[in-house]
């Protein structure tokens, strides 16, 4: 994975380079404002530029970025949101190399006239609600008719957190200085970022930051067990689907659908008996197990002892899609969850099935969970709403996963892969083919493969995100995302496997 660090572990590293590497504080901010001119530079060849810079060495650095632009011939207003006397020594020291005017206060209705603005601003030691003037200069840019570019991170985005607690800036690019921040990759803060730039400021390697996040990268797929020639079905993975119910049929199909295209060698599904016709119909290469149920087409407690011993031979369990809402059929999720001794994953009404009770259900189990909630489901678990889920997604997602002990696969265009210990995975996203109907089914489908497979827990589920991410890329690329269906991405997945 790449790092992606916090806003204390930047700090950290700042003062470990400095201080016991002996990097100048100049040189950082230097090199620093020299990848942010050169993206300037290249976004916006052409027109009037405005940096808007703050106090701390977030404003150094947009000054410095401002002196090298000028010396490239380019027009360039540098806006002082504070009295310059009010920066650190460092950045006053670039104020006296710059060329030209130098800062003018900041003055509501300036940034109308030029074509690309700089935040410089508030930087990554920001938290919580703009105070002013920050607060009325982020309005400004942001109403501004031109493109804004970062420095590090859009002001009024939490570095640490991706939360944006008041006003923030909409970004065409940021330019991360050392290593991208969390903030940048985790919404709402990613749909502030835009384009995210990474440029080297001189920070030797090594450090005391140990990142405990990061980006997913094709690698998670390096290491996934390929069928050789010695391969059986078994060996290439055994994988039950427990779901369906009238009505709800299409579910289950799709991730046992998405699990043989995974890669499993055998997948069954278990439904209720009545059913048997329509997962036949659909599924020609997978089992049908029918299970006792309720005489509406739902499962019911009485299958326990049967269902247990269908899955004897599985090696990885996906639970819930198309189980339904019903009392029976979530009473049945609730009995054999904590008796299901192979890896499991829980995924749609079978999340549901565990409100109220995850923290005397989930922990009891000996193997490997993975939970893979949207955020509506996230919330029910945690007992609070969508919309706090939204506005702190990296919080809550660690916080399912230290009560559950599970992984937990918080979906979206930034889905989460947050471990019991406080680690996190997460997807860059971008494609948004997969915002359709079923395509979670999919997701825990292929994640059930890969842990039949024998991946590691973490492992597994990473490169079932990764997998389904480029899956929706590839369906979307002949005709764009908007047509993309759920068997279009099960379609694609052998092909997002080979990339």
């Amino acid at each position: 994975m790449e790092p992606l660090l916090e806003a204390g572990e930047m700090r950290e590293l700042d003062r470990w380079a400095i201080n016991e590497k002996k990097v100048a504080v100049d040189e950082l901010m230097e090199r620093a404002g020299e990848g942010l001119a050169g993206v300037v530079a290249r976004r916006a060849p052409a027109g009037r530029i405005a940096i808007v810079c703050g106090k701390g060495n977030n404003g150094g650095d947009g000054i410095v970025a401002a002196r090298l632009l000028r010396q490239a011939g380019r027009e360039v207003e540098v806006h002082a949101v504070w009295p310059p006397e009010w920066m650190g020594e460092d950045a006053q020291a670039q104020i006296k190399k710059l060329p030209g005017p130098k800062p003018i206060p900041f003055e509501a209705g300036r940034l109308n006239k030029v074509h690309v603005i700089v935040d410089a601003l508030l930087g990554t030691g920001s938290s919580g609600v703009p105070r002013e003037p920050a607060a009325g200069v982020i309005k400004e840019m942001e109403a501004a008719r031109a493109p804004v570019i970062a420095a590090d991170i859009p002001s009024g985005v939490d570095a640490t957190t991706g939360e944006v607690a008041g006003p923030a800036v909409h970004c065409v690019a940021t330019v991360a200085f050392h290593r991208p921040k969390l903030g940048v990759w985790i919404r709402p803060g990613k749909g502030y970022a835009g384009d995210v730039e990474v440029v080297e400021i001189g920070i030797p390697r090594g450090g005391p930051a140990r990142p405990d996040a990061g980006l997913i990268g094709a690698g998670v797929l390096r290491d996934m067990p390929r069928r050789a020639s010695d391969s059986t079905k078994f060996s290439s993975g055994n994988v039950f689907i427990i779901g369906g119910s009238r009505g709800l049929t299409g579910a289950p199909s799709m991730s046992a659908l998405a699990a043989m295209r995974a890669g499993a060698g055998y997948v069954t599904v278990g439904a209720p008996a009545s059913l048997e016709l329509s997962f036949t119909v659909r599924l020609l290469e997978a089992m049908m197990i029918g299970l006792p149920e309720d005489g509406s087409g739902h499962l019911d407690p009485s299958s326990e002892e049967q269902l247990l011993k269908a899955i004897s031979r599985a090696n990885a369990v996906v639970l819930g899609p198309g189980l339904s809402k019903d009392p029976g059929a979530q009473a049945l999720v609730r009995a054999v969850v904590p008796r299901i001794d192979v890896p499991l994953v829980i995924d749609a009404d079978g999340l549901n099935a565990l409100v109220g009770h995850v923290e005397e259900i989930l922990p009891q189990r000996r193997w490997p969970t993975v939970l893979t909630p949207h955020s509506g489901e996230l919330a029910r678990l945690l007992d609070t709403t969508s919309e706090e889920v939204e506005r702190s997604r990296l919080r809550h997602a660690r916080e399912a996963a230290a009560i559950t002990k599970a992984f937990v696969v918080h979906k979206g265009d930034d889905t989460l892969v947050a471990a019991p210990d406080g680690r996190v995975a997460i997807s860059r996203g971008r494609a948004p083919g997969l915002a359709t109907a079923g395509t979670g089914d999919v997701l825990a489908g292929v994640i059930g493969a890969m842990l039949a497979k024998g991946m590691p827990v973490a492992q597994a589920a990473c490169a079932g995100v990764y997998a389904h991410v480029r899956a929706g890329q590839i369906a979307a690329a002949p005709h764009g995302p908007d047509g993309v269906i759920a068997s279009d991405v099960i379609s694609a997945l052998p092909a997002a496997l080979s990339a």
